[in-house]
């Protein structure tokens, strides 16, 4: 018998300090007093938050740059009900987070007592599993197979309900060490063989190959493997917005991001490919159009991917391995030849010089400008952290990535407010890491109170504010597809930042003229007492150019932005 806890909740924590826990971020309430109490004599350190949403995406953070589970303490109704953004942010991104919430006494469930909510109900769509704990017993194997679960395979968010009492109960006799007990949970690792013979069929004889890397790659640690087969087949690679870094984004392969703002190279690439392999990818709507025969017509599809639910989803491929994509790509790479695709690149290498990113130097302080300083002055070596907007497909483009791990950005959720929380996350789990967030200024007033974490842990992220005083891309749609009807999406009225930050007992900078750019990013880089606001004003109505409308395919793709109104796309609402 391991050595006497004096309570059920006491056992919650040593049984995550068993599992190598170091931070937990949270916010305490009534029904999580128990677990807070408990926190109170652990080695594991609370990281207090303002509100439940940012304990999530600090965890989603922490996760992401970590390679390790997040965990978030919250307390019941409310508290656990504000996780459930953060909770889909993480399911729709495969990332490893475990919440831990407080739920009212089990004699009160389903009476409507105070804050009590039915939160494994509501959250059955947005994790990946979830327990409601009601023998104190069942923690050490709870904790460790819900670990498990949302580490393994395709990674996601696991949930904790725990009752107050259940918390509270003296009589624990369990063993803090358990055994999983998972009978009908497995995952693949390598995919059959036969399968993978026949992908490489298909790789040999292709003449035009374009490798599509996905967050799947990034996740199954893939990044060497995925090195060896481009050069090998002499592939061109394109990556999704989440697989950022998994492949060099420098390297002569590398053709940067597709889909909806990705670099029209790319795009090129896959209108005239013969064959795309994905690799861990969900050929997600923002890559594909509505009509998926319009997507790669003349191509070869190939799909790796561990989920075997992804697999015929949206696209229908002519070969597709269900594995762990590090294990297939161990298999796959002995069974392809050596290649070489001389006229193919040369034909993408002219897409690249006849359709470089660019934007206007005039016409006032350029986001792109922004970004693109704080590229140069880190050699593209910090991790950065984004909301979603403008700012985001921006930063996507120039802020190249080099590193798995080191782009944090919300993908399948979309969430507003999640880039300065998840950069704490992403700067306690890399101290020594440059940590940089870029976030609008409709996004970053969604979870601004969580700048008292970051000055109270004196974390030195740089939070880059590009500042157009509207929500940009909704205006941007508004102004191509909805007659310039602008609607809700003016933002006049908010705060001067830099007085924000003086507020909040920080350092401020404030950025108005494109000639200040390389002084001011260079002097944020170097300010490393806590975290600091980089204002930068920038102009009020850019938008994010390449542009695929929503639906459309490569053949609809807005290179520069369009001399007369557009017409609203077909297939659009």
């Amino acid at each position: 018998m391991t050595k006497k806890v004096k309570n059920a909740a006491e056992a919650l924590m040593r049984c995550l300090e068993n599992e190598g826990i170091k931070y937990i971020f949270g916010h305490p309430g009534g029904a999580a007093i128990p677990i807070f109490d408990a926190l109170y004599d652990s080695t594991i350190e609370l990281i207090l938050t303002r509100h439940e949403q940012g304990a999530t995406h600090m965890a989603d953070g922490y996760a992401r740059a970590s390679g390790k589970i997040g965990v978030a303490l919250v307390t019941s109704g409310p508290g656990a009900t504000n996780t459930i953004t953060g909770l889909l942010t993480a399911q729709m991104d495969s990332v490893p987070l475990l919440v831990l919430a407080g739920q009212t006494n089990t004699g009160n469930l389903g009476k409507d007592a105070f804050q009590e909510a039915d939160v494994f109900g509501i959250t059955v769509p947005v994790v990946k599993h979830s327990y409601l704990v009601k023998n104190p017993n069942d923690i050490p194997r709870v904790i460790k197979e819900a670990i498990h679960i949302a580490t393994t395979g395709r990674p996601g968010p696991v949930l904790l309900d725990l009752p107050k009492n259940v918390m509270e109960i003296m009589e624990f006799t369990a063993e803090l060490e358990a055994k999983i007990d998972l009978p009908g949970y497995s995952y693949p690792a390598e995919g059959h063989i036969d399968d993978v013979k026949k992908m490489a069929t298909y790789l040999n004889k292709s003449k035009k190959p374009v490798i599509l890397a996905g967050h799947g790659a990034m996740i199954s640690g893939a990044e060497s493997e995925l090195m060896t087969l481009a050069e090998k087949i002499d592939a061109p690679v394109i990556s999704t917005l989440m697989g950022k870094g998994v492949f060099p984004e420098n390297h002569r392969l590398s053709l940067g991001m597709l889909g909806m703002h990705g670099t029209a190279y790319a795009n090129k690439a896959v209108e005239f490919c013969d064959l795309i392999i994905s690799i861990g990818s969900r050929w997600d709507d923002r890559i594909t159009p509505a009509n998926i025969k319009r997507f790669c017509p003349d191509a070869v599809k190939l799909h790796i991917d561990i989920d075997q639910a992804e697999i015929n989803k949206i696209v229908t491929p002519d070969a597709s391995v269900v594995g762990n994509a590090k294990c297939i790509l161990k298999q796959l790479i002995p069974e392809v030849t050596q290649q070489t695709h001389q006229s193919w690149n040369k034909t993408l290498n002219q897409y690249r010089k006849k359709y470089p990113l660019s934007y206007k130097k005039h016409g006032g302080l350029k986001a792109q400008h922004v970004i693109e300083s704080f590229y140069h002055h880190t050699s593209g070596n910090a991790i950065t952290t984004t909301d979603v907007g403008q700012h985001q497909m921006w930063a996507a483009q120039f802020y190249k990535n080099h590193r798995t791990n080191c782009w944090i950005s919300s993908g399948g959720a979309g969430t507003m407010g999640f880039g300065m929380p998840s950069a704490i996350g992403a700067q306690l789990a890399c101290p020594s890491e440059t940590v940089i967030a870029f976030v609008g200024d409709g996004g970053f007033q969604m979870t601004l109170p969580e700048l008292s974490t970051a000055v109270i842990h004196k974390l030195p992220i740089k939070i880059v504010i590009l500042d157009n005083k509207y929500l940009g891309m909704v205006r941007q749609w508004q102004g191509l597809f909805y007659d310039n009807r602008l609607s809700g999406v003016d933002l006049e009225g908010s705060p001067d930042f830099v007085k924000l930050a003086a507020a909040y007992h920080m350092k401020g900078f404030r950025i108005k003229r494109g000639a200040d750019v390389d002084k001011i990013v260079k002097a944020a880089l170097d300010y490393n007492d806590g975290p600091c606001i980089v204002h930068a004003e920038v102009a009020k109505e850019d938008n994010v150019f390449p542009m695929i409308p929503a639906g459309g395919s490569v053949e609809d793709m807005i290179i520069d932005p369009p001399k007369t109104k557009l017409a609203k796309p077909k297939g659009s609402t």
